[in-house]
């Protein structure tokens, strides 16, 4: 007989003759003549209440080693629940431990904090709260795909390891296979990455977009999904040194075209999130974010605002509020300037555009009055930003002007030059960091629990 997902089995329209499940104990409760296990097997968030006869053969060797975290498989009967809250039980006609789990195991029932559970980021995905976050994770993952591909975008996977700096920040973690304790030097004493593996300098990627522009100046509409780093020894709630990106890029595109499609985009992927997640989303309504599902609705319910950058600016000026980082027109705005604008003025997610020359990496169409890029970043109630892009520069002598300002170097961008040499047309495109929106969608407060193994300052375990 195959394995029946619990999932599948407390969606059953009709009692089982015969059953097979797999899964860990959640909690075991012991009667007279019976016990009762709560089994889950990751597949949903409730587990399915398992009765056990005291007259089954191995009743007695087996249910007393049937502890909270051990695993066991049960076939059986399904039927109609006398109990409250659940409509199917499982009546056993077999159960067998196999793996054991002693009073050591740390996922005992009651609450854990969540820095413990990032300490044993081995065993929480066993808890009811981040299998339900990596449930939602996996959902979302699909729907971005789904996303794009229903658009007719094509999906270039770009690569991890780089010899260009998208951003400029500087912020990169480099790959070498160079002897750390002997390194080959130059005739000026430096080292000499001619003996490297790649012959040159080289880092894990920042971003795709660089490349996804490659594409995007080919086959028309692209986007990249995977993962990129930042070597930026920041410890926040919202930063992490290794995180996923959704990168698309389109050609023939300006930045009213950008983001109104970043704006579908995120409505599309909440909207997902409420059709298939609901059970989860309604768990994290209850035990991690009270107003979650009213904000979701929100943002699905209202049309985005848009604000250029200078508005924004006079707006936060003239709000009145002490502010922890007063900004002026050329600074960046910060998280809370950011939350202002979604949250308190606009009251709904907010567009800002048209940002200061100065604060944005070399890539960006210049404004014909010479101050300003077209830039935006979407930002959302809860979060801040979630959604940074641009119109890109498309001409040749602009891009070289701004290259040089940057100080870069044209003999090492001289494909992407090439880009606007050859058949060169205007195109845009937007980065979305997926945590970010993992944490919007689920309420949960902190990067560090939206991902499987968070890679933060002094911290790569597991």
């Amino acid at each position: 007989m195959s394995r029946t997902l619990i999932k599948h089995a407390l969606e059953a329209t009709a009692p089982m003759d015969a059953i097979f499940l797999q899964g860990w104990v959640r909690t075991r409760r012991d009667a007279k003549a019976f016990s009762f296990l709560e089994l889950n097997d990751g597949s949903c968030l409730k587990g399915i209440q398992v009765i056990a006869d005291a007259a089954l053969p191995n009743y007695a060797t087996e249910i007393a080693k049937a502890h909270t975290g051990a695993s066991v498989e049960v076939r059986g009967k399904l039927v109609e629940s006398k109990g409250q809250g659940q409509k199917w039980e499982v009546v056993a006609s077999s159960l067998t431990i196999l793996g054991e789990a002693d009073a050591t195991y740390p996922l005992q029932k009651k609450g854990h904090t969540m820095e413990f559970l990032r300490e044993i980021a081995h065993l929480r995905p066993r808890s009811n709260l981040f299998g339900a976050v990596f449930r939602v994770r996996s959902r979302l993952a699909f729907a971005v795909d789904e996303f794009f591909q229903n658009k007719n975008f094509i999906c270039v996977h770009t690569p991890i390891v780089t010899a260009s700096d998208c951003e400029g920040a500087g912020e990169l973690f480099r790959v070498s296979t160079l002897d750390p304790k002997n390194p080959p030097k130059n005739e000026h004493g430096d080292l000499d990455y001619t003996k490297d593996f790649f012959a040159k300098k080289t880092y894990l990627t920042v971003s795709g977009q660089l490349e996804a522009e490659i594409f995007a100046t080919a086959l028309s509409n692209v986007y990249t999904f995977g993962p990129t780093f930042r070597a930026e020894n920041s410890n926040t709630s919202r930063h992490a040194a290794e995180f996923w990106m959704i990168e698309p890029e389109m050609a023939f595109c300006d930045l009213d075209g950008n983001m109104t499609l970043a704006e579908e985009f995120v409505k599309h992927l909440i909207r997902d999130a409420k059709t298939h997640c609901a059970a989860d989303l309604e768990f994290f309504s209850k035990f991690v974010d009270k107003e979650l599902l009213a904000r979701l609705d929100f943002v699905l319910d209202r049309p985005f605002q848009r604000c250029s950058y200078t508005e924004a600016i006079e707006i936060i000026e003239q709000s009145g509020k002490a502010w922890e980082h007063p900004v002026k027109w050329g600074d960046n705005m910060q998280s809370e300037h950011e939350r202002f604008l979604a949250e308190e003025h606009f009251k709904c997610p907010v567009t800002v555009y048209n940002y200061p020359r100065t604060l944005k990496p070399f890539y960006m169409r210049v404004n014909d009055d010479g101050r300003t890029v077209r830039a935006m970043d979407l930002l959302v109630p809860g979060i801040g930003e979630i959604i940074g892009g641009s119109q890109r520069e498309e001409r040749l002598d602009v891009l070289r002007e701004n290259m040089a300002q940057h100080q870069l170097s044209e003999k090492e961008y001289w494909w992407y030059l090439d880009l606007r040499r050859y058949g060169t047309v205007p195109h845009a495109g937007f980065g979305l960091g997926f945590e970010r929106m993992l944490m919007f969608v689920t309420g949960v407060a902190n990067i560090r629990d939206v991902i499987p193994f968070a890679r933060t300052p002094g911290t790569a375990d597991f």
